[in-house]
């Protein structure tokens, strides 16, 4: 397994154990700021659009998708139009968007829907949201290259 720059061996012998660097420490601190951010815009959300079964989680579906969108436009961007200083990535990629965004909670509430008698529009939520959001990723990601073409925006 090659080891990623940074880091290094704790003993010669074991090429999984690793000792942790100060750039680790530093974008793990990153990750986590922007992480706690995104829970906490992710709560406002949920809290300002209650959720009761069998409805659909109109709150949950907004998040993922709007990360979804995010995500496609924003790595899109960095890795095709202008890199971002080393945090911004951590903090704002993984941490803040993978904060906003739930699995956990889109899975549990698709099962709850199920429990309630309303495997339909359970279905309806599971299949909906992963084929809206992958097609999100995807046209954010065409718009953000489409955006970023020189004659769109004069010469790079």
């Amino acid at each position: 397994m090659p080891l990623r720059a940074g880091r290094a061996l704790v003993n010669g012998s074991d090429p999984y154990r690793v000792a942790v660097t100060w750039d680790d420490l530093r974008i793990a601190a990153v990750v986590a700021l922007g992480g706690v951010a995104g829970t906490l815009a992710r709560f406002a959300v949920v809290l300002s659009v209650p959720w009761h079964p069998p409805a659909i989680p109109w709150a949950t579906l907004a998040v993922n998708l709007a990360g979804c969108a995010a995500i496609g436009a924003l790595l899109t961007f960095w890795n095709e139009g202008s890199p971002p200083a080393w945090w911004v990535r951590p903090l704002v990629a993984v941490g803040f968007v993978g904060g906003f965004t739930t699995f956990s909670a889109f899975a549990v509430e698709g099962v709850r829907l199920v429990e309630v008698g309303a495997p339909g529009v359970a279905a309806l939520y599971v299949v909906g949201s992963v084929s809206v959001g992958l097609l999100l990723v995807r046209g954010a990601a065409e718009a953000t290259r489409w955006m970023l073409r020189p004659d769109r925006r004069g010469v790079r």
